[in-house]
């Protein structure tokens, strides 16, 4: 994330105000009350996520032994983003978007206790698994773009890119630390005990949306078809060269580089030779590095 280099015309000359690094600048977002209920509301609930998708791929695991069916559920949970989110951002700008993430957070809590009533009634099978990382991923996907736009919605401008750093050290955070405790919970009670954490977990989403007083978002009445609005973002992407080779980057790592994040519980076990808790500390471990930039990028001046 690059923070934009103000430029001040005096007369005829320009002074560059180069930013700079300050510690009372990295929570800055934190003033606004609905930011607050958001980010600690956020926080929570992806401490759960984070403790299932952990906990679910090294169930998988113990219950195939196949590092193959490992790649089955990771398909079946990703493959959603890929046909859905256009008609998410669509969805997004024609609704409120505390409406949309309300479904969104209800939809994927009643499939995480299914998963926990699934798994403490040990009626729970491999095919199971993999309807239901679909089904979670169709949440997510419809989840994934009013969570991001909803920032918007929750600072000023001027500190709108501290909010979105500051996401990203939530996000991470959860990616450091839940799922390293995810594999002692699994060792200690099992993995159906972080599914019901993990559930309960959105209750700190739903609780503070209802809690926040925004104003109304001004939506377009003007009817178009879903289809052309996404003609017209794609064509808005092929004109913005940065934004294409952004998006085109991170679609790069996302398909090639997250296979090795999916096959952790196999390399814990088979390579390793350890158990749940090797597994967790393998996921953690990748969130440490991610934390600490974004915390750099939150502490930058505007």
């Amino acid at each position: 994330m690059q923070t934009d280099i103000s430029e001040i015309e005096i007369g005829s000359t320009k002074n560059v105000v180069q930013p700079k690094f300050s510690f009372q600048q990295t929570f800055a977002a934190l003033k606004y009350r609905n930011y607050r209920l958001w980010f600690w509301g956020q926080m929570i609930s992806l401490f759960g996520s984070w403790m299932q998708t952990t906990a679910l791929a090294f169930f998988v695991f113990e219950l195939t032994h196949s590092p193959a069916y490992l790649g089955y559920v990771g398909f079946a949970g990703g493959i959603p983003a890929w046909l859905f989110t256009f008609y998410s951002g669509v969805i997004s700008d024609r609704y409120q978007r505390k409406k949309i993430l309300f479904a969104t957070q209800l939809w994927m809590m009643f499939f995480a206790f299914l998963l926990a009533v699934l798994t403490f009634t040990k009626i729970i099978q491999p095919e199971m698994i993999i309807v239901i990382s679909f089904l979670l991923g169709v949440g997510n996907a419809f989840d994934a773009t009013p969570r991001h736009a909803f920032v918007n919605e929750l600072v000023e401008k001027e500190d709108l890119t501290n909010a979105i750093a500051l996401n990203s050290t939530m996000f991470n955070t959860a990616t450091a630390i839940s799922p390293a405790i995810a594999g002692i919970i699994y060792a200690l009670l099992g993995p159906a005990w972080c599914f019901m954490i993990n559930g309960i977990s959105f209750l700190a989403v739903i609780i503070n949306l209802s809690r926040m007083n925004l104003k109304q978002r001004e939506i377009s009445t003007e009817k178009k078809s879903v289809l052309n609005e996404i003609k017209e973002g794609f064509l808005y992407l092929k004109q913005n060269k940065l934004l294409l080779s952004i998006i085109s980057v991170t679609s790069v790592l996302s398909l090639f580089g997250m296979g090795l994040v999916t096959l952790f519980p196999a390399w814990a076990v088979k390579i390793l030779h350890g158990d749940s808790t090797t597994n967790g500390f393998l996921q953690s471990a990748r969130g440490v590095g991610a934390v600490l930039f974004a915390l750099i990028i939150a502490s930058i001046n505007k």
